[in-house]
């Protein structure tokens, strides 16, 4: 390689920093272009029934704990069977501690803090054979009204500090039933990455006296309007934006904003609702058309605390999609050897990714297949 040529993101390694986290992310784009003889996932391009009389999740089912399930007809909420975290527990003494760690528990080596919570399932929709992306734009909506209820309802309870909402889609991010659902663990402690998240939102807004968020969601429009090709851009409206961030890690990973400063879903109002529903729909829509099948991912909402956050009111409301998928809907990306032992590492830049995510069609390819 010819040291005197220009340098191209597209054909040269870099390191991308990501302000949210404070870590960097290695991009290497030229390694796409190296032949796979790695590992290929099987593909199942299964027919599901509206309703199966075996899935714990269906309506008027019996769950394996022995609960059974309302005849529900929208979006339908329940106590998992079985949480990670629960409302009643003994504190960790320093006399547990000292059984587990050793004589030296008393040390900063060895800190334990007892964890007590809530967990939720959110079965998106009565019907079985559906995904996200397969929804009505009313149907998201509802999902959207019921994250606003459970986030309202869970805040206002003082043993509460964080709601975290999210989905596990498809087998491969370790879903156990293909019944459209998320989950919603709320947790006496802020967990470790929106906390990172929170962290970089309060030491942007002390050194800009601005939202972090609220001037990257600036930057990408001017970048747009600019006309720039190496758009990050997937898809916005009014409210909402839904783009590869620049400092993305995973293949297709990509990031909803909002474009003006909310802090939490509970404080979203008509036509804000309607339009984040839109831009989910929209970019999950694209996501399975890229390799014509249900694109996995694991997706979460970070948002404000509760108002006893200090740093509730600097919090804004942005949904991470991280899906698996590098080259096909056989080939996975994992995160091995190097990053994890290193750092993250990426062989498509987020602007590439962005143009291969914008070139889908905003109609799923079910519907483009029944209708053909």
């Amino acid at each position: 390689m010819a040291l005197d040529e220009a340098f191209s993101f597209a054909d040269h390694s870099h390191r991308r920093f990501n302000p949210l986290t404070g870590s960097w992310v290695l991009c290497s784009p030229h390694r796409a272009k190296r032949p796979w003889q790695g590992q290929v996932e099987e593909t199942t391009s299964e027919q599901r029934p509206a309703y199966d009389p075996e899935c714990f999740l269906c309506p008027g089912n019996t769950r394996a704990s022995g609960a059974q399930n309302d005849s529900y007809t929208s979006t339908y909420v329940f106590a998992n069977d079985y949480a990670a975290v629960h409302a009643d527990q003994p504190d960790c003494s320093a006399e547990s501690l000292a059984m587990v760690a050793g004589e030296h528990s008393s040390s900063d080596l060895f800190r334990v803090e007892s964890t007590r919570g809530q967990c939720s399932v959110v079965c998106f929709s009565p019907r079985h054979d559906l995904t996200l992306p397969e929804l009505s734009l009313g149907e998201v909506c509802q999902v959207i009204h019921a994250w606003q209820d459970i986030y309202t309802k869970l805040s206002a309870d003082p043993s509460i500090a964080y709601v975290q909402l999210f989905e596990n889609k498809g087998a491969a991010m370790g879903c156990s039933n293909p019944h459209p659902h998320g989950q919603v663990w709320a947790l006496s402690a802020v967990p470790s990455e929106p906390a990172k998240e929170i962290e970089s939102l309060r030491a942007y807004h002390q050194s800009h006296a601005s939202c972090l968020l609220c001037t990257y969601v600036r930057a990408e429009e001017d970048n747009a309007i600019a006309g720039e090709q190496s758009g990050r851009i997937v898809i916005q409206n009014e409210s909402f934006m839904a783009l590869v961030p620049f400092w993305a890690t995973w293949p297709f990973e990509t990031m909803i904003v909002a474009k003006h400063h909310v802090a939490s879903i509970a404080d979203l109002v008509e036509p804000q609702v309607t339009h984040l529903a839109e831009i989910m729909l929209g970019l999950t829509c694209r996501y399975d058309n890229m390799f014509q099948c249900s694109f996995p991912y694991s997706m979460g909402l970070h948002q404000a605390p509760t108002a006893t956050h200090s740093d509730a009111s600097l919090c804004h409301l942005h949904m991470h999609f991280y899906p698996p998928l590098l080259r096909s809907a056989t080939v996975r990306k994992f995160l091995v050897g190097f990053e994890m032992m290193a750092e993250p590492q990426r062989d498509l830049t987020a602007e590439q990714a962005a143009c291969r995510l914008r070139a889908q069609s905003a109609i799923h390819y079910k519907l483009t297949l029944t209708n053909t």
